[in-house]
């Protein structure tokens, strides 16, 4: 048989990229929905692939939406939480704002789609102690919100370089937006939080082995517009590192691999939308028949499962999180 690997989508909107990214307007909440939906629905389909879609609660909660959360929740794939807001500063948050941003994401998913989430991604990977015990007692399965690369500072100058000027308050919460170089550090393989006397399983986002460079496919399709050949030989060797040191993949999407520059052209701020829609399609398919041609390709609630039923887990202390917050 062959070794598991994830494969999940990070459903961001537009209106998200926006407020990130500091742009006028997107408190309106411009949507993209009623084209991407449907078209990874088909994509996916088309591939007899059942992967994980994590929502984001605003647009869970929004009727204009409604018709592409009727499609997912009807899809069979899994759906997770996101967050409401979708704010990558998530980590500032207090307690009690977790939990009431946690539930009401929960709650408004559940509705729009008729499936309640069991696992959390953080927006922009953002994660603390707080978000980790709020998510146990909430009864959530996984968390896979951790990014191990040492990239995220230059992720972040590439950021604020495009981006419009910002006031000193919100320079201040994008501090450690894509995370810190300490985070290439960070466990490659899943492991398990240990959160006072019980445990969190975690799914990191897969980084090439031992360079923990990022591999999702967002940075496939930025690679391919310098070079295909390149790109495909970079994904390969990502493919061949897992598999010797066997770490399982779990490989992430967003929407803007399948949508391009004819389908929205304000958000050419972002890597990789100079180009159509139709080519990067043909990538993502591409990335996609490599990983199945080595792993077995499954949704994050397999992979949980999967992970869990290991007797050998590595542990993490859930408190290292708060120290690593405070050292940055």
């Amino acid at each position: 048989m062959k070794p598991l690997a994830s494969l999940s989508l990070d459903l961001d909107n537009k209106w998200s990229y926006m407020k990130t990214h500091g742009d006028a307007g997107w408190e309106t909440f411009p949507s993209y929905l009623d084209v991407v939906v449907p078209r990874t629905l088909e994509f996916f389909k088309e591939r007899n692939l059942n992967i994980t879609f994590f929502i984001v609660g605003q647009d869970a909660a929004l009727d204009k939406n409604k018709e592409a959360m009727q499609q997912l929740g009807a899809s069979g794939h899994e759906i997770g939480n996101h967050s409401f807001n979708h704010e990558p500063w998530l980590h500032l948050y207090s307690k009690q704002e977790i939990e009431d941003e946690l539930k009401r994401a929960e709650d408004a998913i559940e509705t729009a789609t008729g499936h309640k989430p069991i696992g959390f991604r953080g927006p922009g990977y953002s994660l603390s102690q707080s978000v980790l015990e709020t998510l146990k007692k909430l009864n959530y399965r996984y968390d896979c919100s951790t990014f191990p690369t040492y990239l995220g500072p230059l992720a972040r100058a590439y950021y604020f370089m495009t981006a419009p000027k910002l006031k000193d308050d919100e320079q201040e919460k994008r501090k450690i937006l894509f995370g810190k170089f300490s985070d290439g550090f960070q466990p490659l393989k899943p492991y398990a939080w240990q959160i006072e006397n019980e445990t969190l399983t975690e799914i990191p986002v897969t980084t090439m082995p031992l360079f923990k460079v990022p591999i999702h496919v967002s940075y496939i399709v930025y690679l391919s517009g310098f070079s295909a050949l390149l790109a495909r030989a970079y994904f390969k060797t990502a493919l061949t590192f897992c598999s010797m040191t066997k770490t399982p993949m779990s490989l992430l999407l967003h929407p803007l691999d399948f949508l391009g520059a004819d389908d929205i052209p304000e958000l050419r701020f972002f890597p990789g939308m100079n180009m159509e829609s139709k080519r990067k399609l043909k990538i993502v398919s591409d990335v996609l028949a490599m990983m199945a041609n080595k792993f077995e390709v499954v949704n994050m609630r397999r992979h949980a499962e999967a992970v869990e039923s290991k007797t050998n887990l590595q542990m993490r202390d859930a408190a290292s999180i708060r120290a690593e917050i405070a050292e940055a």
